[in-house]
């Protein structure tokens, strides 16, 4: 049952997908060869709302699951890992998604996706949208995925146009091309989002599907002339560049680690960015924070249950070493070690 309703704002809500994320519990090993997967929340805003409410923010996610035990596994994951669920509703005509990956540390993760015919996170209508408590969130979080069909699409950009830059809201540029019928379309739904959004956080690709520029400052001056207040742009093993309207820039390096999957850097730094927007710290203190805690998770298996703590975080910025991974079965002789890399947010993979 979800949460009882509070009415004071949440300090982040995010919209869009979700599933059940199916990793080994080995690693360097094929997928056809492992007979052991964990299980796992997964889904980008998902994830971020998680990642937030793991460094103590008040945390939503507006979703859809199928009407099946994995659904019912995920509002049981989101409400253990602190997140409200009231807007967690189920389609009966699609089942719950479900995700595989290969981990092959430091740097390839292949993902394979179950969503058809339709994920139910697609299903997310303008007419359900309680659209009072998305205008007074602190932050409202989207994704580019939220936007690749109907109606989330509709839905997504009444949420947009209903907030109308109130407090900060975040459009997550998220490029999956599978997802959409005709990717070519996608440019002009994101110039739609953007115009909407104040901050957007993607990396080289995401960044030349919403504007046509994939280098770093170029990339962000497109974004910030395209409506938003601040850019981020991810440059994986490079680190991550932020621009703002008012001239601030800062870039940062990577956190090096031991990387032993990297689909969760991502959304760990999503939710860390949204945690430095909300303390009001300066952009770098703000990139930091978030690189490190994208680090942590690339330092562990999973995503959901990998995202750390500010304590962890603390730690790894202060030069120790990552805490015990608590998602992470003892590994088996022929699994493959973790590979040392760089690791933030782009660094090891890409979010679920």
């Amino acid at each position: 049952m979800s949460q009882p309703y509070a009415p004071q704002p949440y300090d982040v809500v995010t919209m869009g997908r979700i599933g059940v994320d199916l990793y080994p519990l080995r690693t360097g090993v094929p997928l056809e060869r492992v007979d052991t997967f964990g299980k796992f929340l997964g889904g980008s805003p998902s994830n971020v709302a998680v990642a937030a409410a793991r460094l103590g923010r008040r945390t939503a996610v507006i979703t859809r699951t199928g009407q099946d035990p994995f659904g019912e596994y995920l509002h049981r994951a989101l409400r253990d890992f602190g997140v409200d669920d009231r807007w967690v509703t189920s389609v009966e005509a699609y089942p719950t998604p479900v995700t595989f990956c290969e981990i092959f540390p430091p740097d390839d993760f292949p993902l394979y996706f179950y969503r058809q015919p339709k994920a139910p996170d697609l299903e997310i209508r303008e007419s359900e949208l309680e659209r009072e408590p998305i205008r007074r969130a602190r932050i409202f979080w989207m994704t580019g995925t939220g936007l690749c069909a109907e109606p989330s699409r509709t839905a997504t950009l009444a949420a947009l146009a209903h907030r109308a830059k109130a407090g900060i809201t975040v459009f997550d540029l998220d490029w999956r091309p599978m997802f959409w019928s005709d990717p070519g379309t996608a440019r002009a739904h994101y110039a739609q989002a953007l115009a909407h959004t104040t901050v957007a956080v993607g990396n080289a690709e995401e960044c030349a599907v919403a504007t046509g520029e994939s280098g770093p400052h170029a990339a962000a001056d497109a974004l910030l002339a395209a409506g938003v207040e601040l850019a981020v742009v991810k440059q994986g093993p490079k680190g991550v560049l932020a621009a703002h309207r008012d001239g601030t820039r800062a870039e940062v390096p990577p956190v090096p680690v031991d990387v032993v999957n990297g689909l969760g850097a991502g959304d760990a730094f999503g939710g860390a960015l949204c945690h430095g927007l909300l303390a009001g710290w300066d952009l770098e203190r703000t990139l930091r924070f978030a690189n490190a805690a994208g680090a942590v998770v690339a330092a562990r298996l999973a995503c959901s249950a990998a995202m750390p703590t500010e304590g962890e975080v603390a730690q790894v910025l202060a030069g120790g070493p990552v805490p015990p991974d608590p998602s992470r079965a003892p590994q088996e002789p022929d699994a493959g070690p973790p590979g040392t890399a760089p690791s933030g947010p782009g660094a090891g993979g890409t979010p679920s």
